[in-house]
């Protein structure tokens, strides 16, 4: 869950993510969504997509690895 002055970030190859403190970068493993593309509460339409997609090391959105 965000916390004030934070923004969130998903790791790099899965569907996890963590919070970053606005101003600073991602750590390594997390990078930052595209645009307009990150969740802004759970289940909303973004939420949902990326339970499903992840971005690769270069940045490229793809499909998250399966996780059953």
């Amino acid at each position: 869950m965000l916390r004030g002055g934070e923004y969130p970030v998903p790791a790099v190859g899965s569907t996890g993510g963590d919070c970053v403190p606005n101003g600073e970068q991602p750590p390594a493993g997390y990078a930052r969504y595209p645009e307009g593309k990150a969740a802004e509460h759970v289940g909303d339409k973004w939420d949902t997509y990326w339970s499903t997609h992840t971005l690769d090391e270069h940045g490229n959105v793809v499909d998250a690895p399966y996780a059953g």
